[in-house]
């Protein structure tokens, strides 16, 4: 196990175990979302807990389901390698049952269009992860730098859908091909969704079809090897940021 493993093992223990201290209110935020102490007898940091009782209902989601979104996120993301998001847990705090991720201190204002010039080959990986996943809210404001230059995603609450409902504002690489080294981490993924632990793991958060869903969409990306055009239909999210 590598250092960087060692570090993101070390958050999920805590996360997993310790003893959340709501510190109030997140701005702006659509749904309620916290920030919060997660502390152990030795360590506390900080996290964001979005309770599944404080979801909005969307019509076109399944209703309470928006948290193990996140996590289900947290998981693909980790399988892949990439793009680097918090992690992220399944946790019943002051306000019941939710998601509960590693608060990233970073720049509020830096986000996708001030860094995706310098960034680009982060920006490239995030493109396929939303391809893959389905983000139907991918606004330059969810793409921030950590302290340690980091480009980190966050907010997956809308993602994984079995309709077609890519919305994003990184279509800076469409037409493209995709590179051959993620490409075979896309097609490696697409068989481990299919069968073995992982999608037993993805099963205990989102429905079987959409688990099959984002298998085939991981294989479709890995047998067309060019990243999609925006759709006719609505492609960008609103607001962008």
């Amino acid at each position: 196990m590598n250092h960087e493993a060692e570090i993101s093992d070390g958050v999920l223990r805590i996360l997993t175990e310790g003893e959340i201290r709501p510190l109030g209110l997140m701005p702006n935020a659509s749904n309620y979302t916290f920030l919060t102490e997660v502390a152990d007898p030795e360590h506390t940091l900080l996290a964001v807990y979005k309770p599944r009782d404080g979801e909005t209902p969307l019509w076109d989601f399944p209703e309470g389901t928006l948290c193990q979104r996140e996590v289900a996120a947290y998981v693909l993301s980790r399988s892949l390698g990439w793009p680097p998001i918090p992690p992220t847990v399944m946790r019943d705090g002051p306000h019941g049952l939710g998601s509960l991720q590693l608060f990233i201190d970073a720049n509020p204002h830096e986000h996708f269009f001030t860094l995706r010039e310098t960034c680009s080959d982060a920006f490239l990986a995030v493109a396929v992860f939303d391809v893959i996943v389905n983000n139907a809210d991918r606004k330059g404001g969810h793409c921030v730098r950590g302290r340690d230059g980091t480009i980190w995603v966050v907010d997956h609450g809308v993602c994984f859908s079995p309709e077609p409902k890519l919305r994003t504002v990184i279509w800076d690489f469409a037409g493209e091909p995709v590179p051959d080294p993620i490409l075979a981490d896309v097609r490696r993924l697409a068989e481990e969704l299919r069968s073995g632990p992982l999608r037993e793991e993805m099963l205990g958060l989102l429905s079987a079809g959409e688990v099959d869903s984002t298998a085939d969409r991981a294989r479709r990306l890995a047998d067309s090897g060019r990243f999609p055009h925006p759709g006719a239909r609505r492609s960008y999210p609103w607001p962008p940021l």
